[in-house]
């Protein structure tokens, strides 16, 4: 592949006059084979009239079926490991465009600029060969000049889906071919400015900016002018060898939290390109990586370019959305996973403010493990693909402030081409450190980083001990001293991840730890419809693939549509820039802000009694950037007296900012007061048991009297009662063979566990997915009604069992669940303990005191406070792609369920266990089977869940397990509830 047919890389303008967009609706052929391509497509007197038509930009297999289907592999290749061969069959795309030339000069040139093209392509101007594309998410231009002719021209792309740069571009991701980012026409005049780079250097010492100017442009470009109208510069170089660097004074530093950009304009006798400079430093200096002088902590996500209907094809609206909500959930960092996004993205991010990686284009996952292959990242002859690909991503992208560190790529082992890579960009830019995961050796980049390393391992390489990078002491050690992260941590895949709190306090804790990068930042699920056209969204598997990796593409902490899940507040709460405690009637205030004071922040304190407030009152809290402070709370804040008095700090926007309204809350904490009241015994019965006609009543309960199973509540039907122990599993409860926690302790693994069945697996080995019950006995008992069953698997001896006591309290009747396990069951955790009852459709709402508003699991729920809420049915479960374990919400005080036409059921805890609440449509083994939410039949009953407890989440699926903290195993246990309806 030569790649001396293209222009030099540059930067990307925002706005340019001379630049005609060529978006729209063009002519396109698709065939199976390239040499079914139709001959001549490329002359203009070629009949193109019988071709379909299709948008540029856009994917052509998620324009219509017939043009194919999408691919989704995670680290397979969909095509055979042969490189650099690909197979006869390899969708061809033709596309065909007429165009008018644009007004140029003489000694002008026009460009033909490609942003986005998967994954080779042939161009010809006229039927004359104009260059080849390749490298999928990244620029080319190309001089057609002397191919024009006056009038109209035609433009031909032969766009091929699979071709060497496949081997390249294994990112685990939907394989889209097509023209998915603009293609434009550009002029550049010959006495034009061809490049610029402004590097807007920031002194923390002294808090002077300087403007250092690279300018590529001819000797006849000049005399070139720059002018910053707030500092005051108006700057001219009349000659090439006057371009030095221009001091400007005091400015104020640009960063995520304070993204302050100066306006500017380049500008000559012709042409004027309009500039945001955002004054910033960055350096490494032995284990601190320093923006401003001031350590860096990432917060941050892995961003996919993504779109449910349009794949990567930049929607701008779709864009700032994303971004908006990131910066609302206290996320600052962006790494561009696994590849350049579209330039426009940068531009949001220099302006709304958030530090980014900006990656390469470069993946060769599915070499790895392979035997008798050469992974392209040590070939010579990739040599020139790979440092071609870094060229035109740094001079792409130079100018941005957001970017703070340039990436060579993703899991593509290590080798000689990704040190050439790296040792180019330095070069270029020996500001900005490079990174790169699969650098263990870190010999020829600026930091350390992981991907998934549990807690324990992180410790040991702040540590310099450990198995977690290398074995060897001496080369642990000296890795000890480089700045840490990790890229990927923290799969958001589904219901989860957990332990996100515990991540947090060692990147806060250990020195040379700067944050990381959750994985990831959304679903990539394709809005696709079934035969019978009801619309779900699409993972691997549900396109007709030879090979696919399943719902892995589904792991963001936004769902496909783009609506936030649960872990996205929980991610809110964890990564917030400020962190409150209450101490001994003190407020402790941490300002994690990197530049900012707390003056933006109005900080309310309000007092609830049994979830209503009280009182509340404003506090006056001033804390520098990275400081700490306290203060006192007032006297009123404090008062204990009443029952379930909790005292909640909220920090909240004063003011409307791009990125939020005024009233937004960044921070909040939260105690209790009093102090829980010591269990008591329960009371005397109000009635003994009252049996009669098969049934047993006990207040407004009617009972069975042979088995005990609970058939009404008043008037209220109830078609199953019974206890489970079963949850639908999670994403991390059935995948991954890895990090197992329950085999082995964490700890003495180096936080690695051991390789092991996944948990659900275990599960039902277990038997917990298919327990039958057996009543023991039914009997009175000093004036109320006990059950004793027990609970055991088909071919099991493992199991548990359940005793329900019943009594009568006037109008209610209180319920107690007590759980015992039996046989020998430590060779497995328990999804739940838990009581099921099912009731009438019809219930459209809830309404609890107790742990809200979103679901939340022992490792989960960091988002969540103590408080009255209230919601839907359907809001009170997530709709994961994969249907799952969903809507627990723990601490149950009391609960409502009502609907019209129905009686309100309310439930009550009594005593000090508090149980967790889970109102769905649809019971535990119904979602089991489920693997698309539209698969869940029709809801025939309204299933109510109260635990005692369940199984944390983890992060499993890619990463480590539930924490020995957060595990259910076996144990005895019991709660008490009073029922009773309006």
């Amino acid at each position: 592949m030569s790649f001396d047919d293209h222009e030099p890389p540059r930067s990307w303008r925002a706005q340019d006059p001379l630049r005609t967009d060529l978006s729209g609706e063009w002519a396109f052929h698709i065939s199976a084979q390239p040499t079914m391509a139709p001959g001549g497509a490329s002359d203009p007197a070629f009949d193109d009239s019988q071709w379909d038509r299709i948008p540029v930009p856009s994917h052509w297999v998620l324009v219509g079926e017939k043009f194919g289907r999408p691919i989704y592999t995670n680290v397979q290749y969909p095509i055979p490991l042969d490189p650099p061969h690909v197979p006869d069959d390899n969708p061809t795309g033709d596309y065909r465009r007429w165009f008018e030339v644009p007004e140029y000069g003489e000694g002008d040139r026009v460009l033909l600029r490609c942003d986005g093209i998967e994954s080779f392509a042939s161009i010809s101007v006229n039927g004359k060969h104009a260059g080849t594309f390749v490298g999928s998410r990244l620029p080319m231009e190309f001089d057609i000049t002397d191919l024009l002719v006056e009038g109209t021209n035609l433009l031909h792309l032969r766009v091929h889906q699979w071709s060497a740069q496949t081997y390249v571009e294994d990112q685990d991701q939907w394989w889209l071919p097509g023209i998915f980012r603009e293609v434009s026409l550009v002029v550049r005049p010959e006495a034009g400015i061809t490049d610029y780079w402004l590097r807007a250097d920031y002194d923390p010492a002294t808090g002077e900016g300087a403007i250092i100017p690279e300018l590529d442009a001819s000797e006849s470009a000049f005399p070139i002018s720059l002018r910053v109208p707030e500092l005051g510069v108006v700057h001219t170089w009349q000659a090439p060898a006057d371009v030095a660097p221009i001091s400007v004074g005091e400015v104020t530093p640009w960063s995520a939290d304070r993204p302050r950009l100066y306006g500017a304009t380049l500008t000559n006798a012709i042409d004027e390109i309009p500039l945001r400079l955002g004054f910033r430093r960055v350096e490494v200096r032995g284990r601190h990586w320093l923006v401003n002088g001031q350590k860096l902590r990432l917060r941050g996500v892995n961003r996919h370019e993504f779109h449910p209907d349009k794949g990567r094809v930049f929607d701008p609206e779709d864009a700032r959305a994303g971004l908006l909500l990131m910066k609302q959930h206290n996320i600052n960092a962006v790494r561009t996973s696994h590849y350049p996004p579209h330039p426009a993205l940068l531009d949001l991010c220099d302006e709304l403010g958030l530090w980014v990686i900006d990656e390469c284009d470069i993946e060769t996952h599915g070499f790895v493990g392979v035997p008798g292959l050469t992974n392209p990242s040590d070939d010579p002859a990739w040599r020139e693909n790979y440092l071609d690909r870094a060229r035109r991503m740094v001079e792409r992208d130079k100018n941005h402030p957001c970017i703070i560190s340039w990436s060579l790529g993703n899991e593509s082992a290590t080798g000689s081409n990704l040190a050439a890579m790296a040792a180019w960009i330095k070069g270029r830019d020996p500001e900005r450190p490079v990174h790169y995961e699969g650098d263990h050796e870190g010999s020829y980049t600026d930091m350390v980083s992981q991907m998934y390393t549990p807690l324990r391992a992180m410790i040991d390489l702040s540590e310099g001990r450990g198995h977690a990078m290398t074995d060897r002491p001496a080369q642990a050690q000296r890795l000890m001293e480089r700045p840490m992260i990790l890229c990927e941590y923290e799969h958001a895949m589904g219901n989860g991840p957990g332990a996100l709190a515990e991540y947090e306090e060692l990147f806060e804790t250990l020195d040379q730890w700067h944050g990381g990068f959750i994985w990831e930042w959304r679903d990539h699920g394709l809005r696709t419809r079934t035969a019978e056209g009801t619309e779900f969204f699409g993972y691997g598997g549900d396109f007709g693939e030879v090979v696919h990796d399943g719902s892995f593409i589904c792991d963001g902490l936004v769902l496909a549509d783009g609506t936030p899940s649960p872990a996205l507040a929980d991610l809110a709460a964890v990564f917030s820039p400020v962190v409150m405690t209450v101490e001994a009637n003190r407020l402790h205030v941490h300002n994690r802000h990197h530049a900012l004071g707390l003056d933006h922040l109005q900080f309310r304190w309000t007092r609830e009694i049994g979830g209503q407030c009280a009182a509340e009152g404003i506090l006056d809290v001033a804390v520098p950037a990275n400081e700490r402070g306290v203060l006192e709370l007032p006297a009123e804040a404090l008062d204990a007296s009443g029952s379930e008095v909790h005292l909640t700090v909220t920090a909240a926007l004063r003011a409307d900012t791009p990125w939020a309204e005024a009233g937004h809350v960044v921070a909040r904490t939260q105690i209790r007061l009093d102090t829980p009241a010591a269990a008591s015994p329960l009371p005397r019965p109000s009635q003994g048991p009252a049996h009669g006609a098969g049934l047993v009543q006990v207040g407004p309960a009617a009972l069975r009297a042979v088995d005990g199973r609970l058939e009404r509540l008043g008037s209220i039907a109830v078609t199953a009662s019974h206890v489970e122990l079963w949850r639908a599993p999670t994403e991390n409860d059935r995948i991954g063979g890895t990090f197992s926690y329950e085999s082995a302790d964490p700890e003495l693994t180096g936080g690695y566990g051991v390789d092991a069945p996944p948990t659900a697996s275990r599960w039902r080995g277990a038997g917990l997915d298919r327990l039958s019950s057996r009543t023991i006995s039914v009997s009175d008992h000093d004036g109320r009604f006990e059950v004793i069953q027990r609970l055991l698997p088909a071919q099991g001896t493992a199991g548990a069992e359940a005793a329900f006591r019943w009594q009568s309290e006037g109008e209610a009747v209180l319920a107690t669940l007590e759980i015992t396990p039996i046989g020998a069951l430590a060779q497995s955790s328990w999804p739940r303990i838990g009581w099921h009852l099912a009731l009438p459709l019809g219930y459209e709402s809830v309404e609890w005191f107790g742990s809200g508003p979103n679901e939340a699991y022992a490792d989960t729920g960091d988002g969540n406070w103590i408080g009255r809420f209230r919601l839907p049915i359907d809001a009170m479960t997530t709709r994961y792609a994969v249907p799952q374990e969903t809507g627990h919400r723990p601490g149950l005080r009391w609960a409502e369920i009502s609907g019209p036409n129905l009686p309100t059921l309310r439930i009550e805890t009594v005593g000090s266990h508090l149980p967790g609440i889970t109102v769905a449509r649809h019971d535990a083994h119904t979602v089991t089977a489920a693997a698309h939410p539209h698969e869940l039949p029709t809801p025939t009953a309204t299933h109510v869940y109260l635990d005692a407890a369940q199984h944390g989440i983890g992060s499993r699926a890619c990463g480590p397990d539930v924490l020995p903290k957060y595990q259910l195993w076996p144990g005895s246990t019991s709660f008490t509830v009073r029922l009773s309806h309006d």
